[in-house]
């Protein structure tokens, strides 16, 4: 059992390491990227008489820039403010271009581009590859040169592309290669964040060495919604998929689980914790989609956590993977650069209290990572250190229902 969980970890790195030269060549997402993303917690809300604040607008977006260049959002890394479906007119001007709708967006996208660049921050904006998007306005499909032409005209810093309406895989595989193409004509430097192999899925098994050499981020499994269910389902899906996964990610292409609904309903704080944890293993690209506005301290502090997003945005850039299941008890594992590793025990029962799950450090990176000793520092659900330990030293990590803990080990 030990020697194949190590020949598939040595079979990871190899193929990581040929997937790193096959990486879309835009210089761009050489770590995961962050942001905010407004769909989970603002869907496609147009009303703006009847709800001012909280509908797709020039002033939600305004008003979360200020809040991310006053608050700490963005000397933590969160650079990304994107604008998802429903920003648009319901049709095309006079010469073909897609425009912003007049009344909720009035002064334009290049204007508001420009006011988040003023703040230090980046835009991100939103389209499809078929000829509607997911709610129904204008697609790129047969516009894509154009598309890009106008998003780097205003001033666009990221594009979100959709994978609804396509008419069929063939158009829809075409549809994306042609705007990442299109993007990088531009002479632009855009991140291009796709949904290509969600779409595939289940009638064709993804090509992820030609996704990675057209997209900088891509999307596997359904939206993630505000609940612990849908936090589970996207980590049992990776879990499931990891062996053909794991491997493409690297630095300018990562796979993507979706935004952090931290701050939001749905979760509990361990759960948050989890989400959080688990998202920094995966070296998940870390978009929040929360009001930032009204914000609780405790989950600021989680989203701003230098650790947690120091071992996300590690330079080595490989994607961490479980090793172990036991009961309740995952165990994974993550390189990083220097020899070390981040380490998170996920706790699934959700009745009684805190467990203790015991493993020998011997499992953990091929055997390496503590040989022959290493010092231990809890990140996460707080930070301290643990001391030293030997290669043979057992590890007993006491963890919450639903819970995570995330550990960072280091070679001495």
């Amino acid at each position: 059992m030990a020697a194949g969980r190590r020949v598939l970890r040595w079979a990871l790195a190899a193929a990581a390491a040929l997937a790193a030269t096959l990486a879309l060549d835009n210089g761009l997402a050489r770590t995961p990227p962050m942001g905010w993303l407004h769909w989970e917690r603002f869907l496609c809300r147009t009303d703006c008489a009847t709800d001012p604040h909280r509908c797709v607008s020039e002033q939600l977006f305004v008003e979360m820039t200020d809040v991310m260049a006053a608050e700490g959002w963005r000397e933590a890394g969160y650079e990304y403010v994107c604008i998802d479906d429903c920003w648009m007119a319901p049709r095309r001007d006079g010469e073909g271009r897609l425009q912003a709708d007049p009344k909720r967006f009035p002064s334009g996208i290049r204007r508001l581009a420009d006011y988040v660049h003023s703040k230090g921050l980046k835009l991100g904006i939103y389209s499809d590859v078929g000829n509607k998007t997911c709610a129904g306005f204008p697609g790129s499909y047969d516009h894509y040169e154009l598309d890009a032409q106008t998003f780097a005209s205003w001033g666009v810093d990221l594009l979100k592309f959709d994978g609804c309406n396509s008419g069929s895989l063939e158009l829809l595989a075409e549809g994306y290669r042609r705007m990442s193409l299109a993007l990088n004509k531009t002479g632009r430097s855009i991140v291009y964040s796709c949904e290509w192999p969600f779409y595939l899925r289940p009638a064709q098994q993804p090509n992820y060495t030609e996704i990675k050499q057209y997209c900088n981020h891509w999307r596997n499994f359904f939206d993630v919604y505000d609940s612990w269910r849908s936090i589970k389902s996207i980590l049992d899906w990776t879990v499931l998929h990891q062996d053909s996964i794991v491997k493409i990610a690297g630095p300018g292409g990562w796979n993507d689980p979706d935004m952090l609904v931290i701050g939001n309903f749905g979760l509990s704080w361990d759960q948050s914790v989890t989400q959080m944890a688990m998202w920094a293993i995966m070296a998940a690209p870390l978009f929040m989609s929360n009001d930032l506005r009204h914000i609780s301290p405790e989950a600021k502090w989680l989203l701003q956590n230098k650790e947690v997003i120091a071992i996300n945005q590690d330079p080595l850039g490989k994607q961490g993977y479980q090793i172990t299941k036991d009961k309740n008890f995952e165990l994974w594992e993550r390189p990083l650069s220097g020899r070390a590793y981040a380490v998170a025990v996920l706790n699934h029962q959700e009745i009684g209290g805190p467990q203790n799950f015991t493993f020998s450090l011997t499992f953990l990176g091929n055997g390496l990572a503590c040989n022959p000793a290493c010092s231990i520092r809890q990140v996460l659900p707080a930070s301290r250190d643990w001391g030293v330990y030997s290669w043979v030293s057992p590890l007993s990590v006491e963890v919450n229902p639903t819970g995570t803990v995330l550990l960072k080990v280091a070679v001495l």
